[in-house]
């Protein structure tokens, strides 16, 4: 019968004097898997707000009469070249004070006029801006802008 003296099972004497018994190094996985559960879980939730989607309106229905009473029209024609057309008559200056007389003389006798801007496409802004500016000198307050319809296959 043999007797063991120092509890060491590392071989060598019997008294413990050899190299110490190392340990198996331990993974531990539950504090893993706990920082994996929050990364999948911020990034659930990151991914979920920053989806783009498109705007899904549903317009409201309205069943208005048509206006039996038109508002008095003045309409104004800005060309290219800057010179302005009151009705159908062309203006002989380009200036603030006569776009105002000529909208004046236009709109006398009727209630509350709406001014109808038709600007060619490479009229100035400047030119335009006047025409607004007449109208507001001479108490128009309610402008528009006609424009037209693209034809097919004008790309």
């Amino acid at each position: 019968m043999s007797m063991r003296f120092g509890g060491s099972d590392s071989g060598g004497s019997g008294f413990g004097f050899g190299a110490p018994r190392r340990d198996e190094p331990e993974i531990n996985l539950i504090p893993f898997i706990d920082v994996l559960l929050v990364v999948l879980i911020f990034l659930m939730l990151s991914t979920t707000y920053s989806k783009y989607s498109q705007l899904k309106i549903n317009l409201p229905v309205a069943n208005a009469e048509a206006p039996k009473e038109f508002p008095h029209e003045v309409h104004v024609g800005v060309s290219a070249s800057g010179d302005y057309s009151v009705g159908n008559e062309a203006l002989q200056g380009r200036g603030l004070r006569a776009l105002a007389s000529a909208l004046r003389a236009s709109a006398r006798g009727s209630g509350t006029p709406v001014l109808i801007v038709s600007a060619d496409a490479s009229a100035s802004h400047q030119s335009v801006m006047t025409a607004i500016e007449a109208a507001r000198l001479v108490g128009i307050t309610q402008v528009t802008f006609a424009l037209q319809s693209p034809t097919p296959g004008s790309d």
